[in-house]
Formats: structure tokens, sequence, C-alpha cells
């Protein structure tokens, strides 16, 4: 086991969707790839938004694509510790109380926007005589608190985007601590990166700006920061982030019949130089993680696109891999599976095989002649050919017009697996009542 160790850190404040799914596969295969450890971390310092069925649902959805975590933490029982962290850095200089309000904050920004200059705090609190605190406490305003960052270069090695820059008299002092006194994402998630020793970093391009302030804050705690990579964020078909996307998760995709592995091996190539093929285990698609053949543009994702690639993974599935989850046996998971899109549909088709149903007449005269040319069993897949040249020669029948009908009497579906597969699973008892229109 190496050193390497990453975490995937959701929010319980809602469901699971298909971006963050995303980054905790990318997490969980870098940690396999390199022998390392993964850490799920629960940021649920959001008293009023995190609820306990959105966390369960999110541990349910990472047992379920196979991504099991060797440790596990909860930022809401460490806040003695944040605060431990943050007395220190307020008596090194690097976190300050700030009492403008967040209208007065606000005039702020626009007027520099106006001026044509970047909304950046100009740190008025650091100004501030023991008197003007005095009176703005004396007014009831609560502080709240900023982390001072440092002048100069913020530089790091991205594992996607190459090397990054940043000049730090270009960034905001960030906001650690609001004024009811709970903490904003920034400081608890580099404590907890420095105390559970994350190695690497893998989130949204979106946390780009974020990375450049937390890495003075793992500077200020632990002298160096961990390695970062940052994904291109997908966008929807269209190519803007939609709605749908935002809030598509996991637990729908599943209920859809969509594959836990189809999921992951989708998620993992889409974005990259690579083709989207499947993999039907995980350590082998850890095995070919290569951050480097990630692209820079954001990758859309296209819902239909993955239920076609998961039809494609349903049809190369062994039995050995469905056979805990079908009652059907070998001999016919193998027939059939060339026409499934979903694992469970292997069910339905066992069920028109084997079970009675009612049987669509749509041409009453032909099925009956047909009933009566079936060959005598045993039966195999040439028996349905063989048998539709016979019924082709007693009719005018022709294309469609013979072979829709057929199907309907013998299966009630418009659709489906190949006849000359159903058939000698059908048999020749129940083929011969349901197309002369009985129950069977």
């Amino acid at each position: 086991m190496s050193d390497v160790k990453v975490r995937f850190a959701p929010s319980p404040t809602g469901w699971m969707h298909i971006g963050n799914t995303r980054t905790a596969v990318f997490n969980w295969l870098l940690a396999k790839k390199l022998g390392g450890k993964f850490l799920l971390r629960i940021d649920d310092t959001d008293v009023l938004r995190s609820k306990k069925e959105y966390e369960e649902a999110i541990l349910d959805v990472l047992v379920w694509l196979g991504l099991n975590w060797d440790e596990q933490a909860r930022q809401s029982e460490r806040i003695v510790r944040y605060d431990e962290v943050v007395a220190k850095l307020k008596d090194e200089g690097r976190i300050y109380a700030c009492y403008e309000t967040a209208e007065e904050l606000e005039v702020m920004r626009k007027k520099l926007m106006a001026q044509g200059r970047p909304p950046i705090y100009d740190r008025g609190a650091l100004k501030l005589t023991k008197e003007d605190v005095a009176r703005y406490e004396a007014e009831g305003r609560k502080p709240h608190y900023r982390f001072k960052l440092l002048p100069g270069a913020i530089e790091w090695d991205d594992m996607v985007r190459g090397r990054i820059h940043y000049d730090a008299a270009n960034l905001a002092d960030p906001v650690i601590i609001r004024e009811d006194g709970s903490y904003l994402y920034h400081l608890p998630s580099v404590i907890d990166d420095v105390d559970f020793g994350i190695t690497h970093i893998i989130r949204g391009e979106d946390h780009v700006t974020n990375t450049a302030a937390q890495i003075q804050m793992f500077e200020a705690l632990a002298g160096k920061s961990p390695i970062f990579a940052h994904l291109p964020l997908l966008t929807g078909k269209e190519g803007k982030l939609s709605k749908r996307l935002g809030s598509l998760g996991v637990r729908e995709l599943r209920a859809e019949g969509v594959e836990n592995l189809a999921i992951c091996s989708f998620l993992a190539k889409l974005g990259t130089s690579e083709a989207i093929e499947p993999f039907n285990d995980l350590t082998s698609l850890a095995e070919s993680l290569d951050l480097t053949k990630l692209g820079r543009s954001q990758p859309k994702f296209d819902e239909q696109e993955l239920k076609l690639f998961n039809s494609k993974f349903v049809r190369q599935m062994s039995f050995e891999n469905v056979a805990e989850r079908v009652s059907v046996k070998r001999d016919f998971w193998e027939a059939v599976k060339g026409n499934l899109d979903t694992v469970i549909e292997a069910e339905k088709w066992h069920k028109v095989c084997y079970e009675e149903i009612v049987p669509d007449m749509e041409d009453a005269e032909l099925t009956a002649m047909a009933a009566d040319l079936l060959p005598d069993e045993p039966w195999s897949e040439n028996t349905y050919g063989e048998w539709m040249g016979l019924v082709k020669t007693h009719t005018d029948k022709k294309g469609k017009e013979l072979f829709h009908p057929i199907r309907k009497a013998l299966t009630a579906q418009d659709c489906g697996p190949e006849l000359k597969i159903l058939l000698p699973f059908i048999g020749r008892e129940r083929a011969y009542n349901r197309l002369k229109g009985k129950k069977a």
C-alpha cells in the first residue's frame, strides 16, 4: 500500500448527481491505480440544508457503484479542531475580522466593476481601530472572518490542466467564517486534507480559483499542498450546463436499469481521447486511468448516449455476471442478451416464452394456417426459417405482412429478440395454441 490518499467529500444537501458521481469515480480509480486509500468525508457543516436521507442515499450510491471507502470522516464532528486552527491563524495574523454587511460589500463590488476593476475586497477591515470595532459591535454587527493571502505568485502543476499561475494580488481574501459563526467550505476542507494526509485532490475545474487560495492555507498549516487535478465540467448535449444534468442522479439511472459498471466506464472515458468501452471490473478500469488523456474542453454528457452504451455493456455481459440477479438459465441468457437494453429485460422475455400470455391476433387466418404447418420437435435456431419458408409457400404473404402477425401471436409484443431465438424456448405446444388464438 502506497502513501497515496484521495478523498471524496460530498455535502448531504441534495441527491448525488452525475457530476459529483464522476468526481467520485476518478478519485476512487486513482487511489486504486496507485495502490492508495480512498477517504469518504461527509461535508455536513451546513446544518440547515444537510439531511440524513441525502447522506444515506450518497452512501448507497457509492456502495452500488463499487466505490468502497477505506476511511470515513464527518466535518460536523471536527468543529473543535477547526476552532483550534482558527485561533492559531488569528494569532499569526492570517485570519482577520470584517464588519461590512452583505449590502455594503455588494455596493463595493458594483463600484469596482463599474470602474472596470476586479471586485477584490479592499481589506478595509485591517484599518479598523478599536473604536471602530467597538462602535460596530455596539450596533449589533457580527463579524465575518477572512483568510489573508500573502503577496506573490501562486503556482502548481495540475494533473489535467498543466502549469497554473495566479497572482495573489488579483485574488480576494476568501471569507472562511460567516457572521453566524458557521464555517464555509475553504478552511475546514484544508484542515481535513492536512490532518487525514490527503496527497491528491481531484475535483471540478470550478474549484481552480479556490485552489489558488487554499494552496496558501495548506502552506500556512503544513508547509506544502497536495497534488491537484481539475476535471473539465460536464455540459448537457446542448452545450451548456442544464438543470436536468445538475439533478440527474445515479438513483434514477439505476432504477432505469443502467449498470453500475456501465456508469463508471462511461464517466471515466467521457472527455478523454480514448474510446468509451465496457470494463467488466473496476480494477481493469483503474489500470487504464490516464489523466493526461483528458481534454481541456468541457465534455458533453448525453443521457441517451449513456443508455445506448448501457445496451452495449449488457450485451457483452457473461452469465456469471448476472446469474445472481436473474432467474433465467445460462442458455436463455446467452440466447437473448444480444437484444437486451437492460439485464432485467431477460426476465420479461423469459415470461413471454414460458408463462401464459394472451396472444395478439392481427391475422387469425394466417396464424392458424401457420400453426398447422409447425414442424415436430426438437427445435433449433434453424426451425423458424424453415417454418417460415413453408408458410410462405402456402400463402401470398411476405415481409411485415407475414412476420408481424406471427410475432404478435407468439409474443404479444411488437419487437424484441428474433423469433428464431425465442421459438425453441416457447416450444411447439405453446406456439401452436398461441397461433390458434388461445391463452397459453
